[in-house]
C-alpha cells in the first residue's frame, strides 16, 4: 500500500483525525513514511513535526494518546482519515478539537 500512497515533496502527506465514536473531525497533522509505519504498527498516531523537524507520537508526554481504529486513504491517494478513539484532549490547547473557531 506505502507504493500507492502520494507523499508531497518534502515526503509528507496530511493526516485528518476523527472521532470514531461522533465523527467528529479533532485534528489534521502531518505523516512521513515512517510516521505511518509507526502508527500502523502500534495502533497509535504517530506524526512529522514540521516546524521540530522530528518524528512525535500524540499523547506521548501528555497522555492524551490517540488509539488509530480505522486508516483510510482518499481517492486522490494524497491525504489519509485516521479514525481515532481519544484518550484525552486532541489539540494541545486542551480543546476536544482543534476546530473550535468560526471562521467570519
Amino acid at each position: 500500500m506505502m507504493e500507492e500512497i502520494k507523499f508531497d515533496g518534502n515526503g509528507l502527506i496530511t493526516a485528518v483525525l476523527q472521532d470514531a465514536s461522533n465523527n467528529e473531525v479533532l485534528m489534521v497533522a502531518w505523516m512521513n513514511a515512517e510516521a505511518l509505519r509507526l502508527t500502523q504498527m502500534t495502533g497509535e498516531a504517530h506524526f512529522w513535526s514540521r516546524s521540530r523537524r522530528e518524528l512525535w507520537h500524540k499523547g506521548f508526554t501528555s497522555g492524551n494518546v490517540m488509539r488509530v481504529r480505522e486508516l483510510r486513504i482518499d481517492c486522490d491517494r494524497d491525504t489519509l482519515l485516521l479514525k481515532v478513539i481519544p484518550n484525552g484532549p486532541a489539540c494541545h490547547t486542551g480543546e476536544q478539537s482543534c476546530f473550535l473557531a468560526e471562521l467570519d
